[in-house]
């Protein structure tokens, strides 16, 4: 009977531990989404001043270490320095302005990984013309928690064209 009773009290005591929140997590240990996806707007909000900082250190801090970073018409960056080259190229540009917003940030349940889909506008010199020149389309970055707690960035592409249209 003592045995049917204890296994009766631990149960019930797990029950109500479950719907209680705990170290920052909601219940069934899923991440606190809001939150992550909160972060991570502070993040590209930072990222977007520090290109337009022209400040190359700042941007290339962004990126894990193995991350990989594809932009349209460059190699495929997946390491540091053949991204800090591409980085440092067009932020040597003075034409450089670049806007960008997520459109979509989806976190995952575990809370270590996240991504964000957006638009940008990038304004850079034009290599036939000297001119400036604009260019729009959308982006897809992966996101990963880091054993510190930051995010970084451990996949970016770049893709050229029309933005997509914001969500309704």
């Amino acid at each position: 009977m003592r045995k049917v009773t204890g296994i009766a009290l631990a149960t019930s005591a797990l029950v109500l531990l479950s719907g209680c929140k705990m170290d920052g997590r909601e219940r069934h240990g899923q991440a606190d989404a809001a939150a992550i996806e909160k972060q991570i707007r502070d993040i590209e909000t930072q990222w977007m001043a520090d290109y337009n900082a022209h400040n190359a250190d700042a941007i290339a801090a962004h990126y894990a270490d193995d991350a990989a970073l594809a932009n349209p018409g460059a190699a495929l960056a997946t390491d540091a320095a053949s991204r800090k080259t591409g980085i440092t190229q067009l932020v040597s540009d003075p034409s450089l302005k670049h806007e960008f917003a997520a459109d979509r940030i989806q976190v995952a349940r575990s809370g270590d990984l996240a991504y964000s889909r957006g638009h940008f506008s990038m304004e850079t010199t034009d290599p036939a013309t000297k001119k400036p020149k604009t260019e729009t389309g959308t982006y897809l970055t992966v996101w990963q928690k880091q054993a510190d707690g930051s995010w970084k960035a451990i996949e970016d592409a770049v893709i050229p064209g029309a933005p997509a249209a914001a969500p309704k």
